[in-house]
């Protein structure tokens, strides 16, 4: 396994418990929209086992032709060892990054997809849109819905609606309006819909998708194919 040490090169604070940090592109880091990465931080490494404590899977919120490693993500008050250290960072200071993977890369097959998010999710989607938006080949338009009730939203300079690209963005901030809009969304029934957010999101999301006529082939989730057998079961029918 390579790891790749870097360094903190900005730290944006998106919202009041929002952080991006931008970290240096190593030499031979590559990945694709929609990767996810293990984040390391000094000494997870220095025993005889890897402290587990100190290590956080999480999604890339840039493109490689950004030339630096966005990692988005939200840091409460009372929070984890992990988040606590991580928020005391400061640029210059070096983490670790390793294990690759993409789960949710763009399909292009002609059809409609719907970003489903709640939160800080919406990190996952960035550089799906940006991808889409740079080049629209194959994909006939792109809708995001997001649910926030902080009403801090995210990355409002991308997620804006551009109709000209086919590309709309919407934020809601409660869960009665979002799932009203999940079920508008699902008339589409050749759609794709990908979902982002914790388990318990995830799985209403499928429930309700479901329950709309959509097929759990049209559901992408950012879950290893293992996982995927936990939220869509055999036996489940609607």
């Amino acid at each position: 396994m390579q790891i790749y040490w870097t360094k903190i090169n900005k730290i944006i604070d998106e919202t009041p418990e929002v952080k991006t940090f931008l970290l240096d592109l190593p030499e031979g880091f590559t990945w694709e929209e929609g990767a996810h990465t293990h984040l390391a931080l000094e000494g997870f490494n220095a025993g005889d086992q890897p402290n587990k404590s100190l290590v956080r899977h999480m999604s890339i919120s840039t493109l490689p032709n950004e030339q630096t490693v966005g990692i988005t993500t939200r840091i409460k008050e009372l929070c984890s060892e992990f988040k606590s250290i991580l928020r005391n960072l400061e640029v210059g200071d070096k983490v670790a990054l390793f294990k690759i993977h993409s789960n949710v890369p763009l399909k292009r097959q002609n059809r409609n997809i719907y970003l489903l998010s709640s939160g800080v999710g919406l990190a996952t989607f960035r550089p799906l849109v940006l991808s889409y938006l740079e080049r629209p080949d194959n994909i006939s338009r792109i809708h995001s819905l997001n649910i926030d009730s902080t009403k801090d939203y995210l990355f409002t300079d991308i997620f804006e609606s551009a109709p000209v690209k086919n590309f709309t963005s919407q934020y809601v901030d409660n869960r009665k309006d979002y799932y009203e809009e999940v079920k508008k969304l699902a008339a589409d029934q050749d759609g794709l819909f990908y979902v982002v957010g914790s388990d318990e999101f995830i799985m209403q999301n499928i429930y309700l998708l479901r329950e709309q006529g959509i097929k759990p082939e049209q559901i992408v989730l950012d879950k290893r194919e293992r996982q995927l057998p936990n939220f869509f079961p055999v036996e489940s029918t609607i």
